[in-house]
């Protein structure tokens, strides 16, 4: 795999480390090592004069300058060169201790541009180097030359090495984006995973909250004309129903990719999808349980070709915490690999989706392909496409088309090049266009038809799945179109017990959200988010929270579902938020966060796949109370937490009416509607607080 293996050398910790770790590649695949020091010479003569004036009188005299340069270049030439010899003596010593061959190079001139320059000239396989040397202090983050060195080789391979330990055991972690790079990172991965028998992983990370965050930014400075332009809803709207699940999709067939390709190496690979900044979420993922080695490509999939170095890879060759490959190695899967849809399409369907314009064919066939992976077809046909259409857009196409000319003849925007088939664009692009315009009557605004189109939807029934968050709406969904998972893994979302939690947390607050749909938060929530540093990390935690309640048609905020994002967003390096000090966070609300956070699981679990998905682990059955599967599959339909605590006490209450120990579906069921009733009737007495402590044995915050 690596026929030569570079290792730059300077006697410090982590070079050293880098030897042995060399050693141990070389030993593995057969490799010649090439030790390397870089001496200056030429810059200790440059300094040298420009102390000469400096120095005594005696010295000044032409000749005794001449014979004290002489002196001085042949000391320090040869005092760097000893030097040199004696690094690469340690590189010559463990290579003879393994009968390696090894090939020393000793080299004159500023370290860094000569290393890149002998790499990239010798095309060297593999180069370790330590991410820091000498020079280092506390805190130090990653040494200039090895920085430097990286941004400028561009055919090897570089591994830099962060920990000091042996790289034994643990296991190796692939960060994934669909670039050749990432797969080619992948494919060296799995080799190195079958050389040193360790277990492979590959994670992708996606963003469906930084539009979001960055609309509601952008929103805040645009004057009324620019908003109608910009046109906030109908983007929110292409993003809720399309571009979200759309990337999640994306991103998810990579991983799917990296199955088949470790398959058809004859070994596996885990798989994770991560929702969120993505050197951020990756960052986190391998903190919390370090691996061994973490690989990734130089420069991503929206990188051109002539960057140095990818921005993801930048921020994690300073902050992971563990040994980095950055790869250069490209790899493309093959087209069988790479193809994503295996659904057929009729003929009509796909002459009807030809009508469509190019700019707004691939969301439209990307959309009613999900529709139809989630509903069970294997076929679409036009009554498909139909379906699809109804069950993703409203209605009155036309009328928001022509108010969309209107908006893009204000901004000067070519509308000839945007024309289509009225029908299908009646059918395929509903009122996502301009249907949710806010209505003015004179100074008072009312609601639009896009948020009271959006409260509606809030009726409809949402379902969860618990193996990537993807959340699908309507009838039960058959299969999840972004990991591909039976329709037995979609968890009902009960939002009557959230609607419940507000109540008991005090005042509704509501704010505009930037597409006009209101958003209210109880008192309590709106105190724990004080919990997260002031400025864009609050921004981002709100918008996170906002973002991820409304694609389960919910409009308000309880701090029993925001609590857990509220952690996570305040958290730092995993420590409990009230540690956090000197970040304009409240002391107040980190207590409110921890309270509702404290003694429970959390009301929103994080899977496997980093997706939220309103589910966490399990609680046991309180004896002597016997759970059978069914009841159990209903109770988890209540928000995790005192919510779902409170109905399982309300359910057994129920069951100990009955005189019952055994608590099957439909006592369940008997249970949470008397619960509701109860909750009901709490509420409008005002004790719903006290009738929780009564049955949680606790008090809400």
């Amino acid at each position: 795999m690596y026929k030569t293996i570079y290792v730059p050398v300077d006697n410090s910790d982590h070079s050293n480390t880098a030897v042995d770790i060399g050693v141990q590649f070389a030993k593995t695949f057969g490799s010649k090592i090439v030790g390397s020091h870089v001496y200056a010479a030429k810059m200790h003569d440059k300094r040298f004069k420009q102390m000469e004036a400096g120095l005594p009188e005696e010295y000044h005299d032409e000749k005794e300058l001449d014979r004290q340069r002489q002196i001085h270049d042949s000391l320090i030439t040869r005092g760097l060169q000893i030097i040199t010899d004696s690094y690469l003596d340690y590189v010559d010593k463990k290579c003879a201790e393994n009968n390696l061959p090894i090939e020393r190079r000793s080299l004159e001139g500023r370290n860094w541009k000569v290393l890149a320059e002998d790499i990239n000239t010798n095309a060297y396989d593999l180069v370790i180097m330590g991410a820091l040397g000498v020079g280092a202090v506390k805190d130090s983050v990653i040494g200039s030359n090895t920085e430097r060195v990286l941004r400028r080789v561009r055919n090897s391979d570089m591994l830099i090495i962060k920990q000091i330990q042996p790289m034994t055991g643990g296991r190796i972690v692939v960060a994934v984006d669909g670039s050749p790079y990432s797969f080619g990172g992948l494919m060296t991965g799995l080799a190195l995973g079958k050389a040193f028998n360790m277990p492979v992983e590959a994670i992708s990370a996606f963003d469906p909250y930084f539009h979001y965050a960055a609309f509601h930014s952008i929103s805040g400075v645009l004057n009324e004309e620019a908003g109608k332009v910009f046109r906030f809803k109908e983007q929110e709207k292409l993003h809720e129903e399309i571009i979200d699940s759309g990337l999640a999709k994306i991103y998810q067939s990579h991983l799917d990719i990296c199955r088949e390709i470790a398959q058809a190496e004859q070994t596996d690979v885990k798989t994770t999808l991560l929702d969120g900044k993505a050197f951020e979420k990756i960052i986190q993922y391998v903190r919390k349980d370090i691996p061994a080695l973490l690989i990734v490509g130089r420069i991503g999939v929206h990188s051109d070709e002539d960057m140095d170095i990818g921005s993801n890879t930048e921020n994690l060759l300073r902050s992971a915490p563990c040994n980095i490959l950055v790869s250069n190695r490209k790899y493309v899967p093959p087209i069988d690999t790479l193809a994503e849809y295996t659904i057929a399409w009729t003929e009509e369907a796909l002459r009807r989706m030809e009508k469509i314009p190019v700019f707004a064919r691939g969301v439209a066939k990307t959309a009613i392909h999900r529709y139809a992976i989630e509903k069970g077809h294997t076929i679409i046909s036009n009554t498909v496409v139909d379906s699809a259409v109804g069950d993703l857009l409203p209605k009155g196409a036309m009328d928001a088309m022509h108010a969309l000319g209107g908006s893009l003849d204000a901004a000067g925007i070519d509308r000839e090049k945007m024309q289509a088939d009225e029908s299908v664009m009646k059918d395929l692009m509903g009122s996502t266009l301009s249907g949710m315009m806010t209505e003015v009557v004179g100074d008072k605004p009312k609601v639009s038809a896009s948020t009271q189109a959006y409260l509606d939807r809030m009726n409809q029934n949402y379902f969860v799945c618990d193996g990537c968050g993807y959340i699908g709406k309507g009838e039960t969904p058959v299969k999840c179109p972004v990991c591909a998972a039976g329709g037995d893994r979609f968890k009902l979302v009960d939002k009557q017990l959230f609607e419940a939690a507000a109540h008991v947390e005090g005042v509704l607050e509501t704010d505009l959200a930037y597409d006009d749909v209101p958003m209210q938060w109880t008192k309590d929530a709106k105190e724990g988010i004080r919990a997260v540093p002031a400025g864009f990390q609050r921004r981002r935690a709100k918008a996170k929270i906002e973002k991820t309640a409304r694609k389960l048609g919910m409009t308000t905020i309880t701090l029993e579902y925001a609590a857990p994002m509220i952690q996570e967003a305040a958290s730092e390096d995993y420590t409990p938020i009230f540690a956090n000090k000197g970040t304009g966070a409240s002391n107040a609300a980190q207590a409110t966060v921890a309270a509702a956070t404290s003694g429970t699981n959390g009301a929103t679990s994080t899977d496997e796949n980093g997706q939220g998905n309103g589910h966490a682990a399990e609680p046991s059955p309180a004896a002597p109370y016997s759970w059978l599967p069914e009841a159990q599959s209903r109770l988890e339909r209540a928000p995790e937490g005192f919510m779902r605590d409170c109905t399982r006490a309300l359910i057994e209450k129920h069951a100990d009416k009955l005189g019952i120990t055994v608590i099957t579906a439909e006592v369940a069921h008997e249970g949470i509607e008397q619960a509701k009733d109860y909750m009901a009737e709490a509420m409008k007495t005002g004790n719903l607080k006290d009738m929780i402590a009564d049955l949680t044995g606790k008090r809400s915050a």
